[in-house]
């Protein structure tokens, strides 16, 4: 049995990696902290787990006390897991990081887009970038997870077997992204009130949101070379879930290649992948298909059968895009069946 510690416990990443591994047949929560709710149990904040954790309490997140696990997630804001992670490396623990902090291999670039100094820049060199789609191999080996964000984990996965072909153009590539408002997070915002959000969509932190780096980043190595994107995230009425359109050029070699054969590109790449849905050509896969389940589900246009190809992927944003890729990571890292505790499908209605 896994003994997993969760720093951060009281946010919906964190609700939601307990919510996972409840039910999870290999993983204790051992540990679970929060400076601001010491003492209270998990079940009086969060009722629809008082089954599952009758007892567990929130405890303060101090080392001697994290000890006592095999593995650590973070459910933190950024710059929290900076702090601890080297001494609970140090100490022969595993760290899986739902945060931003070891996701940008730069640490000057993580400073201008964080808006404060790195933390714990000798650790970028060895934290895996976790998405497991790409980088399983590393992520067996691994003693220090970097988990993707939800917009990044779309983009990349919509546009990873086009790269990886050497199919499209690395310049000009859009991402319109829209997102629930789970993604805020928990704390109370103005702008992700219920009277705000409701009845309305609107387009934020244009050309300035934190994921831009983190996209580029995935992307340029998928393509061998830097790339230029434009990448709008929009805030949607609904609670959960993540819609990216993404818009590519065919490079001038791919332009035989017919409906049929870009199809087979994305089939072939993420056939053995239990993650990823790709649906028929040309279909509209729905966010509420994916609500609760840790699935990415893409589809492919290719409008009047032109240069343009249009990708479009739907996340829930809180699963695939955080804490249940969390998951998924601990059990390749652990050596377990990858698909352990997140077999269940998405919620409908």
């Amino acid at each position: 049995m896994i003994k997993v510690g969760v720093v951060g416990g009281t946010g919906y990443t964190g609700v939601e990696l307990l919510r996972l591994l409840a039910l999870h047949p290999q993983a204790s929560i051992e540990v679970i902290t929060s400076r601001s709710d010491a003492g209270v149990r998990v079940a009086d904040i969060y009722p629809s787990l008082r089954q599952h954790y009758p007892e567990l309490s929130f405890e303060q997140p101090d080392l001697n006390t994290l000890r006592r696990c095999d593995v650590v997630f973070f459910a933190t804001p950024h710059g929290v897991a900076h702090g601890l992670a080297g001494e609970l490396l140090d100490a022969g623990l595993r760290v899986i990081d739902l945060s931003a902090d070891f996701r940008l291999r730069d640490a000057d670039e993580w400073a201008k887009w964080y808006g404060q100094a790195h933390g714990a820049p000798a650790l970028l060199s060895e934290a895996v970038y976790g998405l497991p789609e790409r980088a399983r191999k590393q992520i067996q080996r691994a003693r220090l997870i970097a988990v993707p964000g939800c917009y990044p984990t779309a983009v990349q996965l919509g546009l990873m077997p086009l790269f990886e072909k050497g199919l499209i153009e690395s310049q000009g590539i859009i991402a319109d992204c829209k997102s629930g408002v789970s993604g805020a997070g928990r704390s109370a915002k103005v702008g992700s009130l219920f009277c705000e959000a409701g009845e309305s969509m609107k387009a934020y932190s244009v050309g300035s949101h934190r994921h831009h780096p983190e996209i580029t980043q995935g992307l340029s190595q998928m393509a061998g070379e830097s790339v230029s994107l434009t990448f709008v995230p929009h805030l949607t009425p609904m609670i959960r879930g993540i819609h990216a359109t993404l818009y590519v050029t065919l490079k001038e070699t791919a332009l035989s290649l017919s409906s049929a054969d870009l199809q087979a590109v994305f089939e072939s790449r993420y056939q053995n992948e239990a993650f990823v849905d790709v649906m028929p050509w040309e279909s509209c896969p729905e966010t509420r298909s994916v609500r609760g389940a840790n699935l990415c589900r893409i589809a492919v246009h290719r409008p009047a059968g032109g240069k343009l190809v249009i990708v479009l992927a739907v996340i829930d944003n809180l699963v695939k895009g955080a804490s249940g890729q969390g998951v998924q990571n601990m059990n390749i890292m652990f050596g377990l069946k990858e698909t352990l505790g997140l077999e269940s499908a998405g919620l409908i209605p």
